[in-house]
């Protein structure tokens, strides 16, 4: 029985849905809204408000059990850092969920998941890359011959031919 066993599975294994939601929720702190299907932005929205949640108090508890869904330190700092103040004042509707037109495919309803309050500036690509561009030494690397361009194949599959030939010293096992 499925006492007091709330949300939809969303006709997915729990690991794969876990790990599908927490990918969802990693993409709306990023980015501000997604797109995706209407059941999967109800079942995002229940988690990412959690998550604000747990990034108004502020704790180190509260810290981790974040990274325990989002699975990536900078997204838990940009959460705690940037999202979370901006709904201090908030008691709740931290997200919104705005229904679109219906996928062509097949038809599926979509909907535009997005953070009722956004940032200033846009959120941008997490921290760590500018920071290893920051860190990395400014070496003046020696003068060296332009890459040379690869060789066009003449016929359909040429190119493939190296792929299956042996080189030499290998030996079939």
């Amino acid at each position: 029985m499925r006492h007091a066993r709330g949300g939809n599975r969303l006709s997915r294994p729990s690991e794969h849905r876990q790990a599908m939601l927490a990918n969802m929720a990693n993409a709306l702190l990023q980015h501000g809204r997604i797109q995706t299907t209407l059941a999967k932005a109800k079942e995002a929205k229940r988690l990412v408000d959690r998550l604000i949640s747990l990034g108004k108090e502020g704790s180190i508890h509260s810290r981790r059990q974040a990274f325990r869904v989002l699975q990536d330190r900078d997204m838990v700092k940009r959460l705690f850092a940037d999202v979370a103040p901006l709904f201090l004042d908030a008691q709740g509707g931290y997200t919104r969920i705005l229904r679109l037109s219906p996928r062509v495919g097949d038809g599926a309803p979509k909907a535009l998941l997005e953070l009722t309050r956004l940032p200033a500036t846009p959120l941008k690509a997490p921290a760590k890359v500018k920071v290893q561009e920051a860190q990395a030494p400014k070496a003046e690397a020696p003068a060296q011959a332009p890459p040379k361009e690869a060789k066009k194949p003449t016929r359909l599959f040429e190119g493939l031919r190296g792929l299956f030939r042996p080189k030499k010293g290998d030996q079939g096992s």
